[in-house]
């Protein structure tokens, strides 16, 4: 068994698309990033990575490789997934809270919990996804960015 956790923090910016957990929501401003800066899976992904013991999502995936130019983040999670599997682990569970003024996150939990799930080839009952806001406090109140953090365990096969 091994436990694992992370934080991901982008800036939000105008002219990009806001894409969390892998589901495109509608708002005025997106997330800056070499990729497509999903600030949600890249925290559940260097969770995972952390719990390995494997580095960082930057050892893996370098933003100075034009390779991960506006990556889907989701392919860059099935591809920890199977770092992951090849060590002799699956997911216990995952437990991530995203910290966001706008917008609303509850109406898109749902499918943001399938494609985690999905990539990581575990039930959704283990996937755990939450939201809080700023309270107009510090960057994320202030709408000038969103952080995530996750948690995982993993148990060996």
């Amino acid at each position: 068994m091994r436990i694992g956790q992370a934080i991901d923090i982008h800036q939000l910016v105008e002219g990009r698309d806001l894409i969390l957990a892998g589901v495109r929501i509608e708002h005025t401003l997106g997330l800056l990033g070499h990729s497509d800066a999903d600030v949600l899976t890249h925290a559940i992904a260097e969770s995972i990575l952390g719990a390995l013991a494997l580095g960082d999502l930057g050892k893996h995936f370098p933003d100075t490789d034009p390779a991960y130019k506006n990556a889907n983040s989701i392919h860059l999670l099935e591809h920890v997934y199977e770092l992951m599997n090849n060590e002799g682990y699956h997911i216990g569970n995952v437990d991530a809270t995203i910290m966001a003024e706008k917008p609303k996150m509850a109406p898109h939990i749902l499918k943001m919990r399938e494609n985690i799930a999905n990539a990581l080839h575990c039930d959704m009952s283990r996937i755990s996804i939450k939201a809080t806001r700023g309270e107009k406090l510090g960057f994320v109140g202030e709408e000038k960015g969103m952080c995530a953090l996750s948690v995982c365990l993993l148990e060996e096969h």
